[in-house]
């Protein structure tokens, strides 16, 4: 009996997962079937994740976005981490991953797969680390615990770091930051210090088990991605990639999907390469960047500096972003640093879907464009990625609501209003006056390049209504 949806998949099966995402994406199921089939695309969706809407990774459907959140020993705790989760959601992050390595973490990831209609992912490095109290007392045996008991928890997919090897590790001695992603450095120093093979390629077909008795969706860590541009394309980065699509293949063999994830820091010309390799390497499996940064010098702005590497990754057909807040590489984010770095993300999908043709995405740009054109400014509100901060902003110079009806901004004003004296021209018979209207409900776009953002079926958690608005009151008060 089929146990995942990769083998419910080929077995010609279409399951409820597979219908609620061909709604959501506006495409026939027949075709999400087939996508899944062939490993092209991922639907993560764990069998004890009962408050799940499904969604699915691939690039042929529109391009994701995941959320990071995470406690950590300095800061944070449950109630907060709730409510960056909740931030979140209501952002539009298509997943969000818990990357906590502080206290309380069985307690905080049980509450995200209970409170979260989106899929939840996770790195079990971390926890083991904690339990066994440090990197070189890791055993494969607690590994496998820790996997099974995430699963058991409703995780939906896992960053598992099996693709650095010890013969990789020479290949970063000439390197100006060395090895970057926390898992990788952890497993690194494992391998020097024990002088044995990387615990996780030791047992990766032993977590292919797991993954199949739960639908667990691999996404296998980018251990040796760049962490500068001068270490970007490097023999480092790229013999990782090569085991990444040799586990990706085991993978699929056990029945078990698999995304792969993706550097890291990468100048602008090398973006879409990188892309083009993996989708060659990984025959296709759904890529998961993180970024690119595509600069290092903007500390403090790296949600903007990565932004312009995601977008070009998008078009280049990366299949989900992970968002990178403006706190990046200087502390650890809070809810409004998750709202500044969901929006650069969104912005950067959608921007990537745009460009790629996908049905119906240019809609939404056009239909505000025109309420722009027709100092609508209510409906620019309603259609804005984030209405709250496209409202506020107005309002800073011309708060009252005479000001919503009035044919200027405070940038141009009255007089230099270049929209104005356009339809003030057009109105006099001097050019044809412009005659356009989208309409968004009959629009063939994903939910996820319409508005409002953030739209999940939540009916599986009762008190996410309520907890959204406690947290996100006081977040539009900010």
């Amino acid at each position: 009996m089929a146990r995942t949806q990769l083998q419910a998949a080929r077995a010609g099966v279409v399951t409820p997962e597979m219908d609620r995402v061909a709604e959501r994406e506006n495409r026939d199921p027949e075709f999400v079937r087939e996508q899944v089939a062939e490993g092209q695309a991922v639907i993560p969706a764990n069998v004890a994740h009962d408050a799940l809407d499904p969604m699915i990774i691939g690039r042929e459907f529109a391009t994701k976005v995941n959320a990071n959140i995470g406690n950590s020993d300095e800061s944070s705790d449950l109630e907060t981490e709730l409510e960056k989760l909740h931030a979140a959601v209501h952002y539009g992050a298509d997943t969000v991953m818990d990357l906590g390595t502080g206290s309380d973490l069985d307690e905080i990831r049980e509450t995200h797969v209970e409170y979260s209609p989106v899929p939840i992912g996770t790195v079990p490095l971390y926890e083991a680390v904690k339990r066994a109290g440090s990197s070189e007392e890791i055993t494969t045996e607690l590994l496998l615990e820790v996997v099974e008991k995430q699963a058991e928890q409703g995780v939906d997919y896992m960053t598992i770091h099996a693709g650095i090897l010890a013969e990789h590790l020479p290949l970063t001695d000439g390197r100006k930051t060395g090895i970057v992603s926390r898992g990788g450095s952890i497993v690194a120093k494992w391998m020097e210090e024990r002088g044995e093979q990387n615990p996780f390629f030791q047992i990766f077909e032993d977590l292919c088990e797991i993954f199949v008795e739960y639908d667990v969706t691999f996404s296998l860590g980018d251990s040796l991605r760049p962490g500068c541009l001068a270490d970007a394309c490097d023999e480092a980065q790229y013999a990782e990639l090569d085991t990444l699509g040799e586990l990706t293949d085991v993978a699929w063999d056990h029945g078990v999907q698999v995304m792969v994830e993706g550097p890291g820091h990468v100048p602008m010309d090398e973006v879409a390469a990188n892309v083009e390799r993996q989708q060659e390497v990984c025959d296709g499996a759904p890529f998961y960047v993180l970024g690119p940064l595509v600069t290092d010098v903007a500390p403090g702005y790296d949600h903007i500096t990565s932004a312009i590497g995601a977008a070009i990754a998008a078009q280049a057909g990366a299949a989900m972003l992970c968002y990178v807040t403006p706190k990046e590489h200087l502390g650890l984010p809070e809810r409004e640093d998750v709202r500044d770095g969901l929006a650069a993300y969104r912005i950067a999908a959608h921007s990537g879907d745009v460009a790629n043709g996908l049905p119906g995405a240019r809609d939404w740009d056009d239909a505000l464009s025109e309420a722009r054109y027709e100092f609508d400014w209510r409906e620019q509100f309603r259609l804005a990625l984030d209405p709250d901060r496209a409202r506020s902003f107005h309002d800073q110079t011309l708060p009252g609501d005479n000001y919503k009806e009035a044919r200027f901004c405070s940038m141009c004003g009255v007089e230099f209003c270049s929209m104005r004296i356009d339809q003030d021209a057009r109105e006099a018979g001097e050019m044809r006056r412009l005659e356009t209207e989208t309409d968004l409900e009959s629009s063939p776009a994903a939910d996820v390049n319409l508005p409002p953002v953030g739209t999940h079926d939540s009916s599986g958690l009762a008190e996410l209504e309520k907890l959204d608005e406690e947290a996100l009151e006081e977040t539009a008060d900010d």
